[in-house]
């Protein structure tokens, strides 16, 4: 059993194990002592989780048609509001617990009003622990409950009440609404400060989910107030236009389509907008009850399978596949999509709290038989848009079949796993878990870290000038490129329909490249490759940056090393005037001594792991930086880089 599950102590002197060594925790005391399992993570990703649970609880009163405006606010003293003028939370005494119902919410896992009873048809949070849950989390919290013409207020510390629920004043019929306001308790959690735009990213997104709601995104904590407000009349069809210009791919046919059926009985309700651009990679967002199903489910098993049967009716139909052509696959009608596919239903089936994957069997014949009906009535009615989307189709549909053919004609050549590239100096362990294989910019560093690596476990790559740029590339032109083959090789779990994580060769890809611009670009390139051809690399942990130093610092003797400016600058007010400081332009300035030192030794070096918090932002920072339009990727460059060379700015 993991330590993380293991919720009992043995005593450690003695060895004892018996009844008194069974522990209860009682209340939200469970929640505190395992964090993770409620939100996740303590990082960043859960910290600004807090926030979301109760904007979802307040979009959960806008789905009920109770709410049209959300406010968040941001205070200087690290804490957070969240206002909606809902109904509020029921006053009086909860019937089974004998408290306050406000307090039973706040304070009582597994509590809700979303079990079944007719307060909610449809909810995002059908557990009933996210309040409880940010409370326990919380170094405090105070609620302002608004119904009926009163107003009742509660406070918390850690879970407990410190100023019992009580009626504060009277209040108009018209002021209605839940305030919650909390700070995270910093013995939990590793940051401590909001980062705006990621709160800002996820209310875009559910206003555009929920077309005329109303989210305002507020920060208080500069001299000046700044403000975002967010309501898109237009919906997921707005949705769908935003994540196009956002990402810099232009539109190949006019309007969004858009198609939408519900079913009152049932309580579900579904729709679709979709659109083709002129990108090689596809786009689809799920989502069930406003939650992101970031590994699909049932709606999105659903939507592909229309959409490939769609298509294929019609181009057959319409003579443009003769009957001796096979069918586009699915990837084909796919290549260029930009799709949200939303579904509300009354008893959505989750896999786990995070909400990650959709379960109910009846969406999927529900979406499947909406995108055949509605997307097939649209392309007999827009012939011409159905013509650009299947012309752009058969392209890709060529393409892979190129693709197929260039695969075939590199295994002949030696792409199986049993051959290796000439240049990689292998290691001599066989478990993956291991391992490490460094992919080295150049020649000379090659050569440094060849001689300067433990070759028991450590396998170097050098890698063969700069890589294909796959962003703008299809995946014939992938496996037939020098430089991308080598790196295919040498991990050995293939690439696209052919890849087999099991086959993996090596536990840590180290992605080791010069601090500069170059060396900037060829950890684009190779993320860009991973992320679009083997992202499950990257989603299992197996892909890092190396960290080699910036600067050597010597004083007399003594020498140590910085890996950044800041770092430099401390260690010169440490060591004193007089500290000799050289810059490295370069891994090939190290001999193999020295590289192994500050770099490779696993004792003492520092590696970076690459991981996936958003793959929406991830795919629109590769499609901006290395797609095909410039002013996308000079204006991210200019906001974001800590240097802008010219030339980067027009790779």
């Amino acid at each position: 059993m993991s330590d993380e599950m293991n919720m009992t102590n043995v005593t450690a002197a003695d060895g004892v194990y018996d009844d008194e060594q069974i522990q209860v925790l009682e209340g939200l005391e469970a929640v505190r002592k395992r964090p993770g399992m409620y939100i996740g993570t303590t990082s960043s990703r859960g910290f600004h989780h807090l926030v979301n649970e109760i904007v979802d609880n307040s979009i959960d009163e806008a789905l009920a048609g109770a709410c049209d405006k959300i406010v968040v606010t941001l205070y200087p003293d690290g804490s957070v509001s969240v206002r909606d003028n809902g109904r509020g939370v029921p006053a009086g005494i909860h019937h089974k617990m004998g408290i306050p119902t406000l307090e039973v919410v706040f304070t009582i896992l597994h509590a809700g009003g979303k079990f079944g009873g007719a307060g909610y048809k449809i909810a995002g949070g059908l557990h009933g622990v996210g309040a409880s849950v940010v409370n326990a989390l919380s170094e405090w919290m105070e609620v302002d409950n608004r119904v009926g013409g009163k107003i009742y207020t509660e406070r918390f510390e850690r879970g407990h009440v410190v100023r019992p629920f009580a009626c504060v004043g009277d209040t108009t019929e018209d002021d209605h609404g839940l305030f919650v306001r909390f700070k995270p308790d910093p013995d939990i959690f590793e940051e401590s400060v909001f980062d705006f735009d990621i709160l800002l990213q996820r209310i875009r997104e559910q206003a555009f989910l929920n077309a005329g709601l109303a989210i305002v995104l507020r920060d208080e904590r500069g001299d000046e107030p700044v403000e975002e407000r967010c309501c898109y009349e237009g919906g997921i069809k707005s949705f769908v236009e935003y994540l196009d210009s956002d990402r810099g791919v232009d539109p190949i046919h006019g309007d969004v389509i858009y198609m939408k059926d519900e079913r009152a009985e049932r309580n579900m309700s579904a729709e679709v907008a979709l659109r083709y651009n002129d990108g090689l990679n596809e786009m689809i967002i799920t989502f069930a009850n406003n939650m992101t199903t970031i590994e699909g489910g049932t709606h999105e098993t659903g939507f592909k399978s229309a959409l490939t049967k769609v298509f294929n009716d019609y181009a057959r139909r319409m003579k443009i596949l003769k009957d001796s052509d096979k069918n586009l696959a699915g990837e084909d009608v796919r290549e260029g999509l930009t799709a949200i596919v939303s579904v509300k239903l009354t008893d959505a089936q989750f896999e786990s709290q995070t909400k990650a994957k959709l379960g109910n069997s009846e969406v999927r014949t529900f979406v499947d038989g909406l995108v055949s009906k509605k997307l097939a009535e649209y392309l007999e009615e827009n012939p011409q848009t159905a013509k650009v989307i299947l012309d752009k189709a058969l392209t890709a549909s060529r393409a892979r079949e190129a693709a197929r053919k260039a695969r075939e004609a590199v295994r002949k050549t030696g792409l199986e796993v049993t051959t290796l590239p000439g240049k990689l100096a292998d290691c001599h362990e066989r478990r993956t878990d291991l391992t490490e294989l460094f992919l080295v910019e150049g020649d000379s560093a090659g050569g440094s870290a060849k001689s300067g690596r433990s070759s028991q476990f450590q396998a170097i790559l050098p890698l063969r000038g700069k890589i294909l740029n796959v962003e703008r590339s299809r995946l014939d032109k992938v496996y037939g490129n020098v430089s991308i083959i080598p790196i295919i090789q040498a991990l050995g779990c293939g690439i696209g329909d052919d890849f087999d994580i099991t086959k993996l060769r090596y536990g840590k890809i180290i992605i080791m490249a010069d601090a500069d611009v170059d060396g900037s670009h060829i950890r684009v390139l190779l993320l860009t490759f991973f992320f679009r051809h083997m992202r499950k690399l990257i989603e299992d942990g197996h892909v890092y940056f190396a960290h080699p130093p910036l600067y050597k610092l010597t004083r007399g003797k003594k020498t140590r090393y910085a890996y950044s400016d800041e770092e430099r600058d401390a260690i010169i007010a440490e060591m004193g005037s007089g500290t000799e400081i050289s810059r490295y332009k370069g891994l090939g300035e190290m001999n193999s001594n020295l590289l192994w030192e500050t770099t490779m030794n696993p004792e003492t070096r520092t590696i970076l792991r690459v991981s996936i918090e958003d793959a929406v932002a991830c795919d629109k920072i590769f499609s901006v930086l290395m797609g095909d339009k410039v002013e996308p990727r000079r204006d991210f460059i200019t906001a974001n880089a800590k240097y802008a060379d010219a030339d980067m700015l027009d790779i």
